[in-house]
């Protein structure tokens, strides 16, 4: 079975976190994810809410990676980045 190598990244106000997972060809967002051991450190990522993406692009968390793939976790915005420019 092929592997696939990718990223997981997180990052809070204070810290940020990258790990390199290889996972199962057809492993989606939510394996890598599980994979990277980050909801175990980070108990406040939710993936029944939060957003993930693949470099800065949204996506569904049962979409399928690729090799190379960095997967992002999106925390919530504290505030509208319009609402604080004004």
């Amino acid at each position: 079975m092929t592997e696939l190598a990718v990223e997981v990244v997180y990052a809070r106000a204070d810290r940020q976190c990258l790990a390199q997972v290889r996972v199962p060809a057809g492993s989606t967002l939510r394996d890598a994810i599980v994979a990277s051991g980050l909801p175990d450190r980070f108990p406040e990522i939710d993936l029944a809410v939060m957003a993930v993406g693949i470099w800065g692009r949204l996506r569904s968390a049962d979409e399928p990676v690729a090799m190379g793939d960095r997967v992002e976790i999106y925390r919530p915005l504290a505030c509208d980045p319009k609402d604080a420019r004004r």
